[in-house]
């Protein structure tokens, strides 16, 4: 069997290394970009929907979360139908530091593809979203208390 996980590691870890040094400019860190993109393209997103998005734990995404709001890059506002919910919004200097993390990803993505025929891009993305989807499935087991049967 193919070592396919390990692959797909290495290549996070070097993507994400190479942010937290690109970023850290702009006091971001240990991979809040993602929080960050993730709140800009979709502003007024709940934690519950923004940890599903990223794949963290709920410990994790509130750190993040709080060291990001204290870094004033996003800010949280009540639900006005619901006191219990935070809505997240990135601020304007959180809106400001966006189309840099963009740009980094989408050079990030030219030279991860760089070779690649349109075919084997799309193919590429295609496989990969099986693979996500099949964790997926483990992921919303375990998030849940549960123990996969190895």
């Amino acid at each position: 069997m193919k070592e396919i996980l390990r692959e797909i590691g290495m290549i996070a870890r070097a993507l994400d290394s190479i942010s937290n040094i690109e970023f850290k400019e702009f006091d971001l860190t240990k991979g809040q970009y993602l929080y960050l993109v993730r709140i800009c393209e979709n502003p007024g997103i709940i934690q519950e929907q923004l940890i599903d998005l990223i794949k963290v734990d709920r410990s994790t995404a509130t750190r993040a979360i709080q060291k990001m709001e204290a870094n004033g890059f996003i800010e949280k506002k009540d639900d006005p139908g619901n006191k219990k919910i935070k809505k997240l919004f990135p601020t304007d200097k959180g809106n400001a530091v966006y189309p840099f993390i963009k740009r980094e990803n989408d050079h990030s993505n030219k030279v991860a593809l760089d070779g690649f025929s349109e075919v084997e891009e799309e193919m590429a993305f295609e496989l990969l979203q099986r693979i996500r989807k099949n964790i997926e499935t483990d992921w919303d087991f375990v998030k849940k208390g549960n123990k996969r049967d190895y």
